[in-house]
């Protein structure tokens, strides 16, 4: 047996090209698209349906979250103990999320047991019935978790931010408020799920080990049309109307800490530019060795954390910077934070300060498409803005081949101070 020298660093090894098991594509009898991702060595499932309900359809504030949080609480024929008793019972998981754009109804369980869970999804999806009493109890603890968290100034920068770069009034923007809670009833929540919790408006996607007899029970539930849609949605574009006004204080006078969030929108995945400006972006506020990070934390230490993003919608998107500092540096942050996007437009980046970025992102990019249930979350990433596989290879081989140059290009494209939207929360 060959021994290993532990004192001997291991070669390293660029990654040239990554080969990924890509999602076959099958439709039930009513025509839903159900997407299979086949790998993985355990006998586990995940099912996830994928509704476009997410809040940009909503028409009122806390419609969609409210329906897909209430999708559990109770169908006709089961309450909502007894939906959890009998997930539970067979060691499943059922998880529900709503976003932007969708909402989903997810499944995790061992295949063995997939004929015993999956009627139980069948009724939260097809059945639900949002009873009175668990809704007040819903409403009640969701406001109570608002008023807590509405006195941070991080919450409200978050919240006061998209308002300002999407406008009050687009579905992106828009903020809840105390009197939406009082506002919002039963009977909203029954039009919303009616309208978008049915077949026309539904895609299954699959991952783990995948076989004849899921797609045979898939189809025998929800292959029907006893859920098909009375009336097909509109997919609405609403226009994004962002401040012009570029510099904002929301004060507090008690506040130990301010909130800064700056940025601007920006577009999606589907941009040109989406993949040169995700490494522009590791490299300035990205990853825990970024410049923000190496500047405002490590070296300043005017905060314990500081990053920034590129956020892809599918009505767009927005790059942002967040932190929180104290009060009595709140001034000296932000001229740090310009500093170091006027570097980046001024002075090219060494080539050994990119290939470190490079290596991260290549790496993370790998530990992101490990395993079955990673590989589906990334093609649900390509679903949503009709992409290719070819995505994938095209943002590695940006990454691979994206020069100096190119980053103050682009730095000079879109790090433009006089472009961003400020906003402090607290004392500035």
């Amino acid at each position: 047996m060959q021994v290993v020298d532990r004192k001997i660093i291991p070669a390293f090894k660029a990654i040239e090209k990554v080969e990924l098991i890509h999602a076959t594509e099958k439709r039930l009898r009513n025509n839903i698209p159900v997407y299979a991702v086949n790998a993985g060595t355990q006998e586990i499932i995940k099912i996830e349906f994928l509704f476009s309900a997410g809040m940009y359809h909503q028409s009122m504030t806390l419609q969609a979250a409210s329906v897909n949080s209430m999708l559990e609480e109770g169908t006709s024929k089961m309450t909502a103990a007894q939906i959890a008793d009998a997930v539970d019972f067979y060691g499943a998981f059922l998880e529900l999320g709503v976003e932007q754009d969708s909402a989903s109804v997810i499944l995790y369980t061992l295949n063995k047991h997939l004929k015993a869970t999956l009627p139980v999804v069948e009724q939260v999806i097809k059945d639900a019935v949002f009873p009175q009493e668990e809704l007040n109890t819903h409403l009640k603890n969701k406001k109570q978790k608002f008023l807590v968290n509405n006195q941070k100034v991080a919450t409200v920068a978050r919240k006061r931010f998209s308002e300002l770069v999407f406008g009050e009034q687009h579905p992106y923007g828009r903020d809840v408020k105390d009197a939406d809670f009082e506002r919002i009833k039963r009977e909203d929540l029954i039009q919303f799920y009616q309208t978008h919790y049915r077949s026309n408006n539904c895609r299954i996607i699959l991952a783990g080990k995948v076989d004849d007899d899921v797609y045979t029970q898939l189809d025998n539930l929800f292959g029907g049309n006893d859920w098909s849609g009375l009336n097909q949605f509109s997919q609405k574009t609403i226009e994004i109307n962002s401040t012009q006004e570029k510099q904002h204080l929301v004060y507090k006078d008690d506040a130990l800490q301010s909130a800064i969030r700056i940025g601007k929108i920006m577009f999606n995945k589907t941009h040109t530019d989406y993949h040169p400006m995700q490494v522009l972006n590791t490299l300035y506020g990205g990853y825990f060795g970024s410049r923000l990070m190496s500047n405002i934390r490590e070296d300043k230490g005017y905060t314990y954390g500081i990053g920034s993003g590129l956020v892809s919608l599918k009505h767009g998107g927005y790059f942002f910077i967040t932190t929180e500092v104290g009060v009595d540096v709140c001034k000296n942050a932000l001229t740090e934070i310009y500093s170091e996007m006027d570097r980046l437009r001024e002075e090219l980046v060494s080539d050994e300060e990119l290939k470190l970025v490079k290596n991260y992102m290549l790496g993370t990019f790998l530990r992101n498409v490990d395993g079955p249930f990673a590989l589906a979350d990334r093609f649900k990433g390509l679903l949503e803005y009709n992409l290719g596989y070819d995505y994938f290879d095209k943002y590695m081989s940006t990454i691979k081949n994206i020069s100096p140059s190119q980053i103050r290009e682009l730095a000079n494209t879109y790090f433009d101070k006089g472009s961003m939207v400020e906003l402090v929360v607290g004392k500035k």
